[in-house]
């Protein structure tokens, strides 16, 4: 009964989490609420260790909610369930998203999308503030690597191992 649980939430969430990664995020706290599979503390570690590893976040982060829920096969069945209505949707309509990509409908349809995905990545991005910044001294790396990101043009994977190094030498 789990994996068809499992199997049914994240197809829910990749048939609606247009924008990327990051919009699974609102969904994921919204399980974690509802089906209590894993803590909010958790989600918190998911979105690290997504951010860290190779690979779409939206996908790392359903294989290891469906792993922290259900061992290896939910891990399966969750990355499964978030990638089929994708993969349905391009292969049942690319033809006709190629055909009227440059109609103002589409075109619209789009534009729409785009402050709903922001939105949910703003809340996502509270959410995890939230949780990662738990004292001064978390803050203060926050702000410095706000800082960093947005003056120092390098890649995200010099982020990662930077906080990573600072979180083992300080103790973060």
């Amino acid at each position: 009964m789990i994996y068809l649980l499992l199997f049914a939430e994240f197809f829910k969430i990749g048939a609606l989490a247009f924008g990327g990664g990051m919009v699974t995020v609102p969904f994921l706290i919204e399980l974690s609420k509802t089906k209590n599979w894993f803590s909010l503390e958790q989600l918190a570690d998911m979105i690290a260790i997504s951010e860290s590893t190779p690979g779409p976040i939206g996908i790392n982060m359903a294989t290891f909610a469906g792993f922290v829920t259900s061992g290896v096969f939910g891990s399966l069945v969750a990355t499964f369930g978030l990638v089929l209505p994708a993969f349905l949707v391009l292969l049942l309509f690319s033809k006709y998203i190629i055909k009227y990509k440059d109609t103002s409908v589409f075109n619209n349809f789009l534009s729409g999308i785009r402050p709903a995905a922001l939105a949910l990545i703003l809340y996502a991005g509270i959410v995890i503030a939230k949780l990662s910044i738990v004292d001064l001294k978390t803050g203060l790396f926050a702000l410095l690597f706000f800082i960093l990101i947005y003056f120092c043009k390098f890649s995200p994977i010099v982020f990662i191992v930077l906080g990573a190094i600072c979180g083992v030498i300080f103790e973060i």
